[in-house]
This record gives structure tokens, sequence and C-alpha cells, in this order.
């Protein structure tokens, strides 16, 4: 994959069942974690405040949010919160499979502008964290797909924001047309890069 984009196994971090694989964009991280799996089925430990810590994900979570998605090609991003109330999100998928997009807004950032992507998927079992200061998206790859995310503020409307998903200048390839993706109608009317005005 292009730089930025997908993982970079140069430096593997791990802590407990926990392992962690830096992108080349500085923040976001591909987080696995080990699953115990026997004649019954499999157990898996989603969350480990000290293991998390270790690989660099010390933020402290306040709420659990999970959306169900009907449709292949359902695009629900891209969206941030501006500060006071700016968010970290831990994602993962509980059924199904996506591609997962961060964008980098950070206005001091070498990387402003540039995005990283991985999919995930209940097969995989891999998480993505998006620290703050990043527009987080992703797009369905399969039908009724359930995804999970642990964010590390609370929902604030007057912080909510949203950039277009298929702005040109992002560059980001989704894998399907325009056409073809279901979206809400604020993610439709979201506007682009140029326009957003700083952020972080």
């Amino acid at each position: 994959m292009p730089d930025g984009i997908g993982p970079q196994a140069a430096e593997i971090r791990r802590a407990g069942n926990v392992e962690a694989v830096p992108f080349a964009i500085d923040g976001p991280l591909l987080v696995s974690v080990r699953r115990f799996a026997d004649a019954r089925g499999a157990f898996v430990e989603t969350y480990s405040r000290r293991d998390f810590a270790a690989i660099g994900i010390a933020d402290e979570f306040v709420q659990d949010n999970q959306s169900m998605s009907v449709a292949v090609g359902t695009v629900r991003g891209l969206h941030f919160q501006v500060n006071p109330h700016a968010q970290g999100k831990l994602v993962r998928v509980l059924r199904g499979r996506i591609l997962d997009v961060a964008v980098d807004l950070r206005a001091a950032s070498p990387s402003f502008g540039r995005h990283v992507a991985a999919e995930l998927s209940a097969e995989n079992g891999r998480m993505i964290w998006v620290p703050p200061g990043f527009a987080h998206g992703f797009v369905t790859r399969e039908a009724e797909t359930e995804v999970a995310y642990k964010v590390t503020a609370l929902y604030a409307p007057d912080c909510d924001r949203s950039l277009a998903w298929d702005d040109p200048a992002l560059g980001i390839d989704w894998g399907l047309a325009e056409v073809a993706a279901t979206l809400s109608d604020k993610d439709r009317r979201a506007p682009r890069l140029a326009d957003l005005g700083p952020a972080f």
C-alpha cells in the first residue's frame, strides 16, 4: 500500500494479549488481541486498560457505541468532534467486514489531509485506534455489518463535524462508486477539506 495508508510492520508493540502496529502517519494504531479457541468456540479479552496503556493507548474511554448497517456499501463518515470534546475512537467489528479510514486533520501535522486505512472484520478481529485530531469513517463490505467503538469523549452536538467522504483531495479508495454508496443526508452535505477551515 502507499506510504501512510497501511500499517508499518517494522515497529510492533506488544503487551499481555495485545499487539499494535503503527501506521506511517503518527497516532493511529492497528490493534490485534489474542484469541483463545477450543471445542466450545473462542474467548477474546477485547480491552485491558493496563495492556492498552503499555502499547500507547492510555486514554480514558467514557462511552461505548454500536452501529448496524444493512447494506453493502454503507458509508458512515467522515466524522469527528472538535475541542473541547475531541474524540479518540477504538473501533472493531462484531459481525461482517468494513474498510476503516482515518484522516489526519491536525493543522500542524506533516501528514495533514492524508489518511490511513485497514480492513476490519469479525473474522480477523483487528481494531483501529483513531486518536483525537482525525476524522473517521468506514464503508461496509458485507450486509448487516455491526461495528462497535469506544470513545474518549461524550457526544457533543455543538462540536460534531463531518468531512466529505468522497473529496478527491483526500485520495481515499473506498472500493465503490459514489452512486452505489448508502449515506445519511448529513454525510451527503459534508464539506470538503478545502472548505472545512481549521479543526485542530
